[in-house]
């Protein structure tokens, strides 16, 4: 394996302007060293995938309960590499190299890398970067005293991974119908229930939980937020068990359980009645981590593809001769790099507003959340593509486990579920209209930025305003319809809107005639294109360009 930094410019392109010259001069560096570092993740997450998957140990040999989670050896090194790098740390504590705290720029960034080696893993970050933001910014100043240095930790401390459990079997995306109790006995809180779907079980130090405090309300409005340690000081559980492991199709290198609460003990964070809203923040923060994640494996199914057709013959000659070959290709490329583009345009406004949510406006909070959900959405559904296409690139051979490709497959379907679906976004997406008029602040952004674009993008950028004013008369006909219509019609809503952030991100930083621009027309043929004849070929033209490739020079044969 190559170092994906190196072999990846439009990543660091895509990155370094976020950040101030001290950070980029010292995250070039360490994003390098993490880049070396993710060869042996790889390595050991093909163990991890077949035959080192997490294990419930039940009982004891004497019988006893004791809900343990075996990992394998190579596993817990590369837990133990990626927190030391600082992917969770550094985003809440002071950098020792430069003196100063990093940010979500940085750490997204590592785990774009991280991602493309063992998305699977990237959950349990996810959930301990949810876990520190939720402390953090919410509880009290004794239990971030306690537990945050090890949520936090980078070696100094014994590190405590995080876990965040929402999900009963009642309820799924439903959070409002959850059970959960938590009752205030003598020496505090002590919660009673059971979690449906709880990633990273038993790996972790501390979950952050929801449930409703006996007298609260009925739905999202009773629910409070806790901290839950998955031991007691001693070392013993604290009154929790694993019921089972789930058996999933991807992701495996995160254990996912049916976990009982049976009088766990629990901390309290911040206020009360505001456990749903404090949860629906570090939901955004995972949002983004899922769409860094489908980044980062359409990244590597891409390079998978090209590396297997400069390798592979066919009738002759290299695979990557023939020019379908080259179209998906090049296509691919445009596509990867635009969304990486519009993933990290995401990121620079919610490192503004996430740290700092007080200080924020209204406007920001409402375009960053549409924002979010348009990137996990589309990016999501992008990954299973990329992968479909990296094993169709290989043939026969990409089917088989000997490959990267099925696991890349597998991994990347459950990134639409997790976090909300399609559908799910699409209401997400109507209640922020709803709520905040964010399609009037999303169709007042998208103008001035085409407004900002240099002259002769004109032409490039028609498809853009053709497709504002088309949801412009979706949206003024979805106004003053019932409610079923509206819904029926989120999901369209939201697809377009996506279609017009992303494309409008293809063209930033663009100029006449640059690889950028290039790389625009391709992908806004890809999203708006519908004629069958494709006089351009833009693909097969700058194919070389658009890769890096140089290949021979192919004939012009008559059919």
């Amino acid at each position: 394996m190559m170092n994906l930094f190196q072999q990846d410019p439009n990543f660091w392109e895509s990155v370094k302007g976020l950040m101030d010259d001290e950070m980029r001069d010292w995250a070039e560096g360490e994003l390098n060293e993490f880049s070396e570092m993710c060869k042996g993740i790889d390595e050991r997450a093909v163990h991890t995938d077949r035959e080192g998957q997490p294990k419930l140990i039940k009982y004891d040999r004497l019988g006893d309960d004791i809900s343990h989670i075996w990992l394998n050896e190579g596993y817990k090194k590369t837990i133990q590499e990626t927190y030391d790098s600082g992917i969770v740390g550094y985003v809440h504590k002071e950098i020792p190299a430069i003196k100063k705290k990093g940010n979500y720029i940085y750490s997204y960034a590592q785990g774009y890398l991280l991602s493309q080696v063992e998305p699977g893993f990237y959950c349990p970050v996810t959930l301990t970067m949810a876990t520190a933001y939720l402390l953090d910014h919410f509880a009290d100043e004794e239990l971030k005293r306690k537990y945050l240095p090890h949520v936090l930790s980078t070696g100094e401390v014994e590190l405590y991974e995080g876990a965040t459990f929402l999900s009963e079997r009642q309820g799924g995306s439903d959070v409002g119908a959850n059970e959960t109790k938590a009752i205030n006995e003598e020496d505090g809180y002590r919660l009673y229930g059971e979690k449906y779907f709880a990633s990273n079980s038993g790996a972790c130090g501390v979950a952050t939980v929801l449930a409703r405090i006996e007298g609260a309300p009925e739905g999202t409005k009773g629910l409070s937020l806790f901290l839950v340690p998955w031991r007691n000081d001693d070392g013993s559980l604290n009154n929790i068990q694993i019921r089972r492991l789930k058996d999933k199709l991807g992701v495996r290198a995160v254990p996912s359980a049916e976990v009982l609460l049976e009088g766990s003990k629990a901390y309290l964070i911040g206020d009360p009645t505001k456990g749903f809203y404090y949860m629906m923040e570090a939901l955004n923060l995972s949002r983004v981590c899922n769409a860094v994640a489908s980044i980062g494996i359409m990244r590597r199914a891409y390079q998978e593809g090209l590396n297997y057709a400069k390798e592979r013959g066919s009738f002759g000659k290299e695979i990557i001769e023939f020019p379908m070959v080259k179209e998906t290709l090049a296509n691919l490329v445009a596509r990867q790099e635009v969304q990486t583009r519009a993933t990290f345009h995401t990121i620079s406004l919610f490192d503004k507003v996430m740290p700092n949510l007080a200080l924020a406006t209204e406007n920001e909070r409402a375009l960053l959340r549409l924002f979010i959900a348009l990137i996990k959405m589309r990016t999501a559904e992008e990954a299973i593509d990329f992968a479909h296409e990296a094993i169709e690139l290989h043939g026969g051979n990409g089917y088989m486990e000997d490959f990267v490709t099925p696991r890349l497959l597998r991994d990347a379907q459950v990134l639409t579920v997790w976090e909300g679906t399609a559908n799910i976004l699409g209401l997400e997406i109507l209640r922020l209209i709803k709520k905040y008029k964010v399609h009037e602040l999303f169709i007042e952004f998208l103008r001035e930025e085409i407004g900002n674009l240099p002259s002769e993008l004109e032409e490039v950028a028609q498809p853009i305003a053709s497709g504002i004013k088309e949801l412009v008369e979706l949206l003024h006909y979805l106004n003053d319809k019932d409610v079923d219509v509206q819904t029926y019609h989120s999901k369209k809503v939201a697809n377009l809107m996506a279609d017009l952030y992303i494309s409008l991100i293809s063209l930033k930083d663009s100029s006449d005639n640059s690889r950028k621009t290039i790389i625009a027309k391709l992908f806004l043929d890809h999203i708006w294109g519908k004629s069958k004849i494709d006089k351009e070929m833009i693909a097969l033209k700058h194919f070389e360009e658009i890769t890096g490739i140089q290949l021979k020079k192919s004939k012009t044969v008559s059919i």
